[in-house]
């Protein structure tokens, strides 16, 4: 009981930290491509990381042995970034915010698949008001917004994307074995990301202008480093295996209120009466989806 309630606050605390990663990526938007951004999280993260593992035997003779699990999980991780940036060439931010909701119920959906775990009819329910709650919050409650909705290109790369996302998810809990040192199943996950968005970067000619990022930009890309690459992956990954990643993934709906919270505490933003409106729909169905088995 307590080792569930431990992993509850992990997702609670990796959903402030992914929260403040998107705050911290809107600072750094404009100065290099994001792919290249994304690549510079990996790297940095997983020399942050190494010396952890290299120095210990125990984590670093299970290195070569987890690397192949490490590499599907990290494949899936690498592609939910690829497809979200390449995406946004041809879409909006608000239609990738409205289909991003789709990731709880399309994990309960895949967890049916591969982890053999049930969704009733109730749940499913629960998930579609999680969904209409998230996208008052992205729509800020006008309708009209909501009408001149449509799908584009972008949108179909961006599903892809988040079907990516279903898949880390549902591969974190899948490939874990007991044995296992979460530690060397984060850093083989972070090296896969590597190579999966090296690849990205040559394959679509990015330049990697990391020189660019200097001052206080510094100071957003440590925290995409540390606390929105290094930690989340960490507790995401324990948590995924203790509970499973549609609990995990029940979270989801309380980014709108974690970033409105951060940006409260941070800037003194308000935030419209609607959105909060919006905010307390999806809270109430990450509850009910958390107290159900």
């Amino acid at each position: 009981m307590q080792n569930r309630l431990n992993s509850h606050l992990l997702v609670l605390l990796a959903t402030l930290l992914i929260a403040g990663s998107f705050i911290a990526s809107q600072k750094l938007s404009g100065v290099i491509d994001p792919i290249s951004l994304t690549l510079c999280r990996f790297v940095f993260a997983s020399l942050i990381l190494a010396p952890f593992i290299l120095i210990q035997k125990k984590y670093r003779t299970k290195v070569l042995a987890t690397l192949p699990r490490g590499m599907i999980i990290g494949l899936f991780y690498s592609a939910y970034f690829i497809g979200l940036f390449k995406a946004l060439e041809s879409t909006t931010a608000l239609n990738t915010g409205t289909l991003y909701t789709l990731v709880p119920l399309l994990t309960a959906i895949f967890a049916i698949f591969f982890l053999k775990q049930k969704i009733n009819f109730m749940q499913f329910g629960i998930y579609l008001i999680g969904i209409v709650g998230t996208c008052i919050v992205v729509f800020k409650g006008d309708l009209e917004l909501f009408y001149n909705f449509k799908l584009n290109q972008g949108d179909t790369i961006f599903l892809f994307a988040i079907f990516s996302m279903t898949l880390y998810a549902i591969s974190t809990k899948l490939f874990h074995k007991k044995d296992d040192e979460l530690i060397v199943l984060v850093f083989t996950t972070l090296l896969s990301g590597i190579i999966w968005m090296f690849l990205a970067v040559v394959f679509m000619d990015i330049a990697l202008e990391w020189y660019k990022i200097t001052g206080n930009l510094l100071f957003h890309m440590l925290y995409l480093i540390v606390g929105a690459t290094l930690f989340s992956v960490y507790l995401y990954q324990q948590a995924s295996i203790n509970i499973g990643p549609k609990k995990v993934m029940a979270y989801v709906y309380l980014n709108p209120a974690a970033i409105a919270l951060l940006l409260y505490l941070l800037e003194g933003q308000m935030i419209d009466i609607k959105a909060l409106i919006g905010i307390f729909i999806s809270t109430i169905a990450t509850v009910l989806l958390l107290l159900k088995d």
